[in-house]
């Protein structure tokens, strides 16, 4: 047995399939599959690159005669972990995933050709400011959270952040930008004010998913608020749609009173409000819809389970998503009015 054994990752490639081992795990509800795949690997970064090892691929546990589209093949990308013995030599090799780097880049890629194409500056615009977002949550926001801020305060600020670049990129420095920033500010924090007050009236713990969980064992000790990480969150869903909403109505609003001058505020408003009302049901559906197609296997699971309606909602995970959703539409549809009467107030009162 070795003194000391190290570990690190490397990348390769799948040179040949060898074998595979499965174990029949017997049930009450039928049986599993527990299945290693046995490859050959050419390591491609590293110290070890080009070096041919034996390696071990887990795959999860699956029902007997089910999909192997998770299998390797020759050619594949892989991700390994390579122990080392104290003398430096290999002692095993397990791959951990396949390599979706390259897969997830050329998504990228046509997703920011398709936007230039079709936006041309406008679309430019547009990757700047979700660069911007990017850099915002992951440099910004997610390092003050981890130091234990409070969640709701710094999405609240990082969202206002957000929504004045966005909007002003995309926009302009105008009096419309103004009014779409603060109409959407005004229904992204309703929505985190709504969702706290439920949220704790509801008991909601905040560690409804696994992933919350987690955050218990982390290295760096932090005590969370994991109740605020859960209403951050519903803050960060909500803002896209209320930044669409917002800057829609304000540039529609604007129009109107350019073509109408004679328009009032009161008759602006109700222009506005007839706008928002035919954007209201499809956003909001936007929203459900998102929530509901990211519980989808929960949702199946219930349902399997002939688990009741009063049974499902009761559950802290679920009963979190629906909040999310239900909060999220509400702090949607309070931005209609609220840009309503920011923009009817810009344009009746000092013009565009």
């Amino acid at each position: 047995i070795p003194d000391e054994i190290k570990v690190i990752n490397a990348r390769g490639k799948v040179i040949r399939n060898l074998d595979m081992r499965k174990d029949i795990i017997e049930y009450s509800g039928g049986s599993l599959e527990d299945r290693v795949q046995l490859l050959e690997v050419r390591i491609t970064t590293g110290e070890f690159k080009n070096t041919v090892v034996e390696a071990q691929y887990p795959l999860s546990l699956d029902f007997v005669g089910g999909q192997n589209n998770a299998l390797l093949r020759p050619g594949n990308k892989v991700l390994l972990t390579l122990e080392l013995d104290d003398t430096g030599n290999i002692v095993s090799a397990v791959i951990y995933n396949p390599a979706r780097d390259r897969s997830v880049l050329l998504l990228v890629i046509v997703f920011a050709l398709v936007i230039l194409y079709v936006g041309r500056l406008k679309g430019l615009k547009t990757l700047i400011s979700l660069l911007l977002t990017v850099l915002s949550i992951f440099y910004i926001m997610l390092p003050l959270l981890l130091k234990g801020h409070d969640p709701m305060l710094i999405t609240i600020l990082v969202s206002i952040l957000i929504t004045a670049v966005t909007l002003l990129l995309v926009s302009g420095f105008n009096k419309k930008t103004l009014a779409a920033v603060l109409g959407t500010t005004g229904g992204v924090v309703a929505a985190g004010i709504l969702a706290k007050f439920i949220g704790n009236m509801a008991k909601l713990t905040g560690l409804g998913t696994e992933e919350s969980q987690m955050l218990l064992y982390i290295p760096q000790n932090i005590n969370f608020d994991y109740r605020g990480l859960l209403f951050a969150g519903i803050l960060l869903g909500a803002l896209g749609a209320c930044m669409d909403v917002g800057l829609s109505l304000s540039s529609a609003i604007f129009e109107i009173k350019e073509n109408n001058p004679e328009l009032n505020r009161v008759q602006l408003f109700k222009s506005g409000m007839n706008i928002g009302r035919d954007m209201m049901g499809t956003m909001s559906n936007t929203l459900i819809l998102a929530y509901v197609g990211g519980s989808l296997p929960l949702l199946i699971l219930f349902i399997a389970h002939q688990m009741p309606l009063s049974e499902i909602i009761n559950q802290d995970g679920f009963a979190g998503e629906i909040i999310r959703s239900l909060a999220g539409s509400i702090g949607l549809i309070l931005t209609i009015p609220l840009t309503n009467l920011v923009a009817g107030f810009f344009c009746d009162s000092i013009g565009r």
